[in-house]
C-alpha cells in the first residue's frame, strides 16, 4: 500500500475516512462483567429472566392471611396461633375460618387469598378480630406479577444505570453481557514533553496531551490500556508504537504530523503506508491516519487544542457508537457576538453559554489550551462562511453529553 503525502480533505471527507478505518471496532464482541461493574455499559444482547418475579406468592403487608369469605361480614373473630415471617421456608396451609399472622414478604400460606393490614386488626391472646374485610387478591403479590419468565428485561444497547442492575439482581443474575470497550493506547510525542510533577527545564513543557487524550478515551466509553510519550528519536518511537500496537484496539498520537524537520511520526508512519495531508479546519488541519500491525491508528497535530478538536470531531462519534453510548449530536445556538472566520477552512472556535446565547472564548489559536477547559461547546462556522453577525444561528457541537439544551427561543 503506497501512502498519500499532503492530501488535501474537507472535514467531512477525512471523517468518514476514520469512520471506515475504524469500522472493526463496532465488532468487538462482549465481555461478561459484576453488576457493579457494568454501570454506564451498554448490554450486548437482550437480557431475558429465567424465573418468576415475585417468584412466589407473599404478603405485601404486615398483617393476617386469610381468606376473603372469611371476613366478608367484618367485623370478626378468627382463631390465629402460627406467624409467618419474611425468610425461607415451604408454605403453611390456612385452615379454613382461621387467620395466620404474616410479615411483609412472607410466603402466603396455601388456602389464602387475601392479606389483612395489621392496622386493621385487633389481637387478642390467640385469636384477633378483623376490622374491616378486604377483597380476594387484596394485598396479595402473586408470582410472576412483576415478571415472568421470558420475559425481555432489557434490551441489547440497553445503558446500565443503577435501576437496570437492580432488576437484574432480583432476578438472580451476578453478570451480564455488555459490549467490550475498545481498547485505546495513547503515545503523545516530541522532545520538549515532560511528566506533570517535574520541574520544566529550558525549552520544556508539560505532556497535557496524553492526559487530555486518555481523559476523552475514558469519557466516550473506551479502555485505556497504555498512555506513554516518545521523543522525537524514531527507534524509541517505533518501539513504543509496537507496545501500542500489540495491546490495543486503536492507538492515538499526538504531535510529529506537520511539515516541520523533527516530524517523528509522520517519517516514521507514512513509508509505511499511513496516510497525511491537510484537513481544512483550524485547529487540527494536519492529521495522518492509516493501518499499522493491522490496528488503526489515527495522528492528532500536537498542538493542545489541535489535540483534543481532532478528537472529538473524528475519534468521539466513532468511540461512543461502539462502546453503545449515545452520539453527542449538534445542535443550534444564537450568536451573543458578531464573529470572524477564514475562508476554506472550517472554524470549530471555542464557545460557551452566555444569557441562553453562545459567545466565543478567547482567540482561535490552537495554544490556547485554557480557553478549551472554559468553553463548553465547539462553535461549528463553515468553511465558505467569513463573518456572522449577533444573532444569527450557527451549529455548535457539545464538548460533553452534560451540556444543556438551549430553549427553542434561543436556537431558533
Amino acid at each position: 500500500m503506497s501512502a498519500q503525502h499532503d492530501e488535501r480533505r474537507t472535514v467531512a471527507e477525512h471523517a468518514e475516512h476514520v469512520t471506515e478505518l475504524l469500522a472493526g471496532l463496532t465488532e468487538l464482541g462482549h465481555d461478561d462483567v459484576r453488576l457493579t461493574a457494568a454501570l454506564g455499559r451498554a448490554t450486548a444482547t437482550d437480557v431475558v429472566a429465567s424465573i418468576d418475579l415475585p417468584p412466589f406468592r407473599n404478603s405485601q403487608m404486615d398483617g393476617y392471611a386469610v381468606t376473603a369469605a372469611s371476613v366478608a361480614d367484618a367485623p370478626v373473630t378468627l382463631p390465629s396461633t402460627d406467624v409467618v415471617p419474611a425468610g425461607p421456608g415451604a408454605p403453611l396451609s390456612l385452615a379454613p375460618g382461621t387467620a395466620i399472622r404474616i410479615m411483609t414478604g412472607g410466603v402466603l400460606p396455601d388456602g389464602a387469598d387475601a392479606v389483612i393490614p395489621v392496622e386493621d386488626t385487633h389481637r387478642a391472646g390467640d385469636a384477633v378480630e378483623i376490622l374491616r374485610g378486604r377483597a380476594e387478591g387484596e394485598f396479595v403479590r402473586e408470582r410472576g406479577s412483576d415478571v415472568t419468565a421470558g420475559t425481555v428485561l432489557l434490551p441489547a444497547g440497553t445503558l446500565l444505570e443503577p435501576r437496570h442492575v437492580a432488576l437484574l439482581a432480583a432476578v438472580g443474575l451476578s453478570t451480564v453481557a455488555v459490549l467490550r470497550r475498545p481498547r485505546v493506547a495513547v503515545l503523545t510525542t516530541g522532545a520538549e514533553l515532560v511528566p506533570a510533577g517535574t520541574t520544566l527545564g529550558p525549552g520544556e513543557i508539560y505532556d497535557s496531551n496524553g492526559t487530555a487524550l486518555a481523559a476523552s478515551v475514558l469519557a466516550n466509553g473506551g479502555e485505556v490500556v497504555l498512555q506513554t510519550r516518545s521523543s522525537d528519536e524514531p527507534a524509541e518511537f517505533a518501539a513504543l508504537l509496537a507496545e501500542a500496537t500489540r495491546s490495543a484496539d486503536l492507538v492515538l498520537t499526538s504531535g510529529g504530523v506537520s511539515m516541520g524537520d523533527f516530524e517523528v511520526v509522520k517519517d516514521s508512519l507514512a513509508p509505511r503506508g499511513s496516510w497525511f495531508g491537510h484537513v481544512a479546519m483550524q485547529p487540527g488541519g494536519p492529521q495522518g491516519s492509516g493501518m499499522i500491525d493491522g490496528v488503526p491508528v489515527l495522528n492528532f497535530p500536537g498542538n493542545p487544542v489541535s489535540t483534543l478538536v481532532s478528537f472529538d470531531v473524528f475519534a468521539r462519534p466513532v468511540l461512543r457508537a461502539a462502546a453503545g453510548l449515545p452520539p453527542i449530536d449538534p445542535r443550534h445556538a444564537l450568536l451573543a457576538v458578531a464573529l470572524r472566520s477564514p475562508a476554506g477552512k472550517r472554524q470549530f472556535l471555542r464557545g460557551r453559554w452566555s444569557g441562553g446565547r453562545v459567545e466565543t472564548v478567547a482567540g482561535p489559536s490552537s495554544h490556547l489550551v485554557a480557553a478549551m477547559a472554559w468553553a463548553d461547546v465547539l462553535i461549528d462556522v463553515p468553511a465558505d462562511t467569513t463573518e456572522l453577525a449577533a444573532g444569527e444561528s450557527v451549529t455548535v457541537l457539545p464538548l460533553s453529553p452534560a451540556v444543556p439544551s438551549p430553549t427553542r427561543q434561543e436556537s431558533s
